[in-house]
């Protein structure tokens, strides 16, 4: 088990400048990830060092994003201006996972510009749309050279993470605790007043640390 993601909705400037706006921030270009056909969303992506990646996601003008949980949480989050979506473990097995939350994995798939297809599955978007602090779990069906985070030239990673919520809560979630899959990642875990969940990313660039 080990942090795989962070996933951030676009605001109403749309993908292309929502994504321009942060990696301006942090010196970087985020890519082109593709369409999700089955949530109705598409994404660009930002490789990280220490196989993590940011994603700023958005919802498609597709009956898909209206049916699919991850559609939903996206074109939620969109709605109340953008902002961090929520944050992905990623385990070799999600089998357990299935069992410990009493339902089954669902099937994501992306094709990047190049025409390469990405397989996953994933489970766990409900309990991020009733609890924003809660992570969603993926395994990922592809080799490691085709994670998103394949590329990274190692200046940039992610040195801390800013959650509102419980520690002990996400951990009863997570089935362990929840140093586990943020071992090499400072998390600051604040009291929620208002909706729990990701305040904010800290991320070190050439430049030193830039928070979003």
């Amino acid at each position: 088990m080990r942090l795989d993601h962070l996933s951030y909705a676009a605001g109403p400037d749309g993908l292309a400048s929502t994504a321009a706006r942060l990696g301006a921030a942090l010196g970087c270009e985020f890519i082109d990830g593709g369409v999700h056909p089955r949530f109705g969303t598409r994404n660009m992506i930002l490789p990280l060092a220490d196989a993590t990646y940011l994603e700023v996601v958005e919802c498609l003008d597709h009956p898909a994003s209206d049916k699919a949980p991850f559609g939903q949480a996206v074109k939620a989050r969109s709605a109340l201006g953008g902002g961090w979506l929520g944050w992905v473990v990623s385990v070799p097995d999600i089998t357990p996972v299935e069992e410990r939350l009493g339902r089954a994995a669902v099937t994501g798939n992306r094709h990047r510009p190049d025409g390469t297809e990405l397989r996953w599955r994933q489970i766990g978007i409900q309990g991020l749309i009733a609890d924003p602090q809660l992570p969603f779990f993926i395994q990922w069906e592809v080799p490691a050279d085709l994670h998103p985070s394949a590329g990274a030239d190692g200046t940039v990673s992610l040195a801390g993470i800013e959650i509102a919520g419980d520690p002990q809560r996400v951990s009863e979630w997570l089935g362990e605790t929840v140093e586990a899959p943020l071992e090499d990642v400072k998390v600051e875990w604040v009291a929620p007043h208002g909706t729990p969940g990701i305040l904010a990313a800290q991320v070190q660039t050439a430049n030193g640390i830039v928070r979003l």
